[in-house]
């Protein structure tokens, strides 16, 4: 029975699962593999925590996008209302503007006429009494008939003008 050698290997294997058993290596390794279930238990737990704290950020983020664009899309309405307000602003300003200086030109338009027309009077009233003067001078000579002509040339002019 010893003159096999699996016998003899037999034995060996029967005395080395007796080593074993006796320096409890099945409870260290036990002990071994409880702890790394523990350990990836833990991990696994953590894991699961960050999870959840990175999907409660990126919900919290989501709805800070959702508001940052919803903020936008408001500051985009409201200035393209400032920019409507200003753009009627400024058209309201133009046809004020333009009024107030058509008003300017039609106003030196008729200041030119009403200048015209005395400056037309004036000349004519020069004309007519440098004619009246004239004839009178023809007309009237001596003394008297001189200081009849001034007195007339005087009356003419302050009527006239």
């Amino acid at each position: 029975m010893f003159a096999k050698p699996e016998t003899w290997v037999l034995v060996a294997f029967l005395l080395f699962i007796a080593l074993l058993i006796y320096l409890k290596i099945p409870a260290k390794v036990a002990a071994m593999l409880d702890e790394r279930s523990a350990r990836i238990a833990k991990e696994l737990a953590e894991a699961k925590k960050l999870r959840e704290e990175a999907q409660a950020l990126l919900d919290e983020y989501k709805k800070k996008r959702a508001q940052a664009e919803k903020d936008a899309e408001d500051i985009v309405a409201l200035a393209r209302k400032e920019a409507e307000a200003l753009a009627h602003e400024t058209r309201a300003k133009l046809t004020e503007t333009l009024e107030r200086r058509t008003k300017q030109a039609e106003q030196k338009i008729a200041q030119a006429e009403q200048q015209a027309v005395k400056d037309v009077r004036t000349a004519a009233t020069d004309v007519a009494v440098s004619a009246a003067h004239e004839l009178l001078a023809a007309a009237s000579e001596g003394a008297k008939g001189a200081q009849l002509i001034e007195e007339s040339i005087a009356a003419v002019k302050s009527r006239l003008n």
